[in-house]
């Protein structure tokens, strides 16, 4: 059940946005999860300031999953180049924050 959200002070247009969210279905294994749970969540053009500016490029992702990982350092290294290469992102311009959930619901339940 993991769920990504990115959010950047940048335009995404539609073929980007196909793009990152093919790439971050890939990335997802890395955390043990398939692209057939993922959600994914674009945000583009949010007034974001980092170290006081906002004249950069810019990126904040929230990943959240059921369960835990250990492999928040590869999968931060995998979305890093992901908006590096697809928006043009500086990696030290990326956050990145992970969020581990015991319970979780879909479809009128939880897991």
């Amino acid at each position: 059940m993991p769920y990504i959200q990115t959010r950047t002070n940048c335009k995404i247009d539609k073929e980007k946005e196909l793009r990152i969210k093919e790439r971050l279905g890939e990335a997802i294994r890395i955390l043990g999860k398939s692209e057939d749970w993922l959600m994914v969540e674009f945000v583009p053009e949010c007034n974001l300031y980092f170290r006081g500016s906002n004249e950069n490029l810019i990126a904040y992702v929230d990943v959240k999953i059921l369960g835990k990982s250990t492999e928040y350092n590869t999968m931060t290294g995998a979305i890093t180049e992901i908006l590096n290469s697809e928006l043009g992102i500086r990696p030290d311009h990326i956050y990145v924050s992970y969020g581990e959930f015991a319970n979780w619901g879909w479809n009128g339940s939880n897991f």
